[in-house]
């Protein structure tokens, strides 16, 4: 019997107990304004509309003061766990709240200008790539490859390079297990994929927006602004 993707539930998980101390702001990054609401709500109104997404799991700062004031927090297909001091701790919070038999479709909380059009892209590659995949943009510039004294040591080559981006997209007992087995054995998980790859998995690369950026220093959220006007605007 062929194995039927589109019937399994997809749960959107947003890591967002971080702090964004890069950001030298009074408020977690996520909740700075983006125009006239914070870059999480602007990251949530696009996941919570998508009609292929069928809950938003936000894990949350144990001490988290302002996610309750957002809109967006009172949506049915919304709900919240704690989260952890790592990245990996706070998607397996929200995962513990995760069917084993669906798709878990991480997002960072940072990364406002997502679409949905990448979002089709990503679940239709459920087909090609059972395993997982994520989202990604190929590397278009010159890589340097610095010493420890901070001069170039040497170029890399950039053909088969790419940026990881989110979603990041894959079955969720498989991610779950790789999480909890890679983090006992002191794997260095970045992201979701390195937790499938540490696994000896080989997740997809599925080729998103560019514009598809994450929030991290102040000089981004003007750029990030300019996107989110473009997107709307089309």
């Amino acid at each position: 019997m062929e194995f039927n993707v589109s019937k399994q539930a997809v749960v959107a998980i947003v890591p967002a107990a971080g702090i964004g101390a890069r950001m030298q702001a009074d408020k977690p990054k996520q909740y700075l304004l983006l125009g006239e609401q914070s870059i999480l709500a602007h990251t949530l109104d696009t996941l919570l509309s998508h009609p292929q997404v069928d809950q938003v799991i936000v894990a949350l700062h144990p001490e988290d003061q302002f996610f309750a004031s957002l809109t967006q927090a009172k949506h049915p297909k919304l709900i919240t766990v704690i989260g952890g001091g790592q990245r990996a701790d706070s998607v397996l919070a929200a995962m513990n709240q995760c069917a084993d038999n669906a798709w878990a479709m991480v997002h960072d909380a940072a990364r406002p200008c997502l679409t949905h059009s990448d979002i089709d892209k990503l679940l239709a590659a459920r087909e090609q790539f059972p395993q997982g995949a994520i989202l990604a943009s190929p590397v278009r510039d010159t890589m340097k490859r610095a010493s420890t004294d901070g001069v170039i040591d040497h170029t890399v080559c950039r053909e088969q390079l790419w940026h990881a981006l989110t979603p990041q997209l894959f079955p969720a007992a498989k991610l779950r297990q790789n999480l909890l087995n890679g983090l006992a054995n002191g794997a260095t998980i970045t992201d979701e994929a390195s937790a499938m790859e540490w696994a000896g998995e080989h997740p997809g690369l599925v080729s998103g927006r560019s514009d598809n950026i994450k929030v991290t220093h102040p000089d981004d959220l003007a750029l990030a602004q300019l996107f989110l006007s473009q997107i709307h605007n089309k």
